[in-house]
């Protein structure tokens, strides 16, 4: 038995009875519940009750057993000085405020029906992908269909608390912090964190006084990520690490662990030198990459700024002197479609939300809507239950459900399990 089950009957009024009755024998009307509190004090704020005849305005508290309410030291608290009423699941002891006066206690226990608390029981204790699978079916389609709705909106608002924290570290410099999150999304996952720490070592006005210079670009990119310390037989890796130490002693920089890079379990396109190369040529001829972005309208628009291929060196090798067959190293469909997902849209969402700007906010979610859903091992497990995406929009709603709400099994707070949970007062 966990508290939220007693908040999900309160706030719902999931009583079997029209005759509710406290602890000491006074009838109970509740009127209004009052408002969800998420932050610390009373569980629930400017509820409104009837106790016998008489009307009360105030906080609700809520606990497994009454004397809960001293375990937590609550009759210590001003916070907690105007409870009108304790709701409880066992009521074992009386309770008092920190003046001395009794306060009502209502014990659910008796005025509910079973059935959901084992349904609850049941979906909790459950082991399978999702809580819910068993029972997923029968949820309402249309509360499905709006419940992602407000997942997507949920997600990008996520996201947006993150990008405003480094739109902070950053000094508000927008450029600053679209090339930061784009080249943590060059390292997809597996490189991120890699990435994230060459661009924190690579100062973004550095690579702009060199950007006409793919060459100089490189050099600073691979010296500072580690690459270009060994001794290489060919000749283009010598002319940047030649370059690299001369801008290294220039800007003072320090190159980091060349060991943080990940290459096990990768295909070589995804190697992070093919996507250092590929970073490089993007900012060598991307000229006010960001504000091109902010202002495109469609997706194949924000697709040909990233169509580019690395420079001549990379297209028969994977790494330094390991020579290959020869192939063109261009950024993929796929990838540049989740940077779209995962750097640019979200960017766009608070760009056009900071500088009140809801047309840019909207050609955000519309920029998802246009894309296919991403395919990965949470949307697989989705379309296994019957639940199809059909755009990127769709695709990233199921996985902010599965991480924030299946995962942590919230599923009180999730609009699915609550239809599902409530289906047994409504048989």
């Amino acid at each position: 038995m966990k508290e939220e089950f007693i908040h999900f009957l309160w706030q719902y009024r999931l009583f079997n009875s029209q005759e509710l009755i406290t602890t000491s024998g006074e009838t109970l009307q509740i009127i209004h519940p009052g408002s969800t509190n998420l932050n610390s004090g009373p569980d629930f704020s400017a509820a409104r009750i009837k106790l016998g005849g008489t009307m009360w305005a105030g906080n609700i508290e809520i606990h497994i057993n009454s004397s809960d309410w001293y375990r937590h030291k609550h009759q210590h608290d001003d916070a907690y000085a105007n409870i009108i009423l304790h709701v409880v699941m066992h009521h074992d002891k009386e309770i008092t405020d920190k003046q001395g006066n009794e306060i009502p206690v209502f014990e659910v226990r008796r005025f509910f029906d079973s059935a959901l608390l084992s349904k609850y029981e049941k979906i909790i204790s459950s082991k399978t992908w999702i809580p819910c699978a068993g029972f997923f079916d029968s949820a309402d389609k249309l509360i499905v269909m709006n419940w992602l709705s407000r997942l997507l909106v949920e997600r990008l608002e996520n996201k947006s608390a993150e990008i405003r924290k480094f739109f902070e570290y950053f000094e508000n410099n927008w450029e600053q912090t679209f090339y930061y999150l784009l080249a943590r999304n060059f390292g997809f996952k597996i490189n991120s964190d890699p990435f994230a720490l060459l661009v924190q070592k690579t100062p973004y006005l550095i690579l702009a006084r060199h950007k006409d210079d793919l060459t100089q670009i490189e050099a600073l990119l691979f010296g500072q990520a580690g690459m270009l310390q060994a001794e290489y037989k060919d000749a283009y890796p010598n002319i940047l690490k030649k370059e690299y130490g001369f801008l290294r002693h220039k800007y003072k920089l320090e190159p980091m662990d060349k060991s943080l890079w990940k290459f096990g379990k990768l295909r070589p396109s995804n190697f992070p030198t093919i996507r250092i190369a590929q970073f490089a040529k993007l900012l060598h001829q991307s000229s006010g990459l960001f504000s091109k972005l902010i202002q495109s309208k469609t997706p194949a628009g924000i697709k040909e700024m990233f169509n580019i291929s690395s420079s001549p060196y990379w297209k028969n090798h994977y790494q330094f002197d390991k020579l290959s067959s020869v192939r063109i190293k261009n950024l993929g469909e796929s990838a540049i479609e989740n940077i779209i997902i995962n750097t640019i849209a979200p960017l766009m969402f608070v760009y056009g939300e900071e500088n009140l700007k809801p047309k840019i906010k909207d050609r955000a979610i519309q920029l998802l809507t246009t894309l296919p859903p991403e395919e990965n091992h949470i949307v697989k497990n989705w379309r296994n239950l019957g639940i199809k995406p059909a755009n990127a929009v769709e695709s990233q709603a199921l996985i902010e459900l599965k991480k924030y709400y299946c995962t942590p099994k919230k599923c009180l707070s999730c609009a699915i399990g609550l239809n599902l949970i409530k289906q047994v007062n409504n048989s």
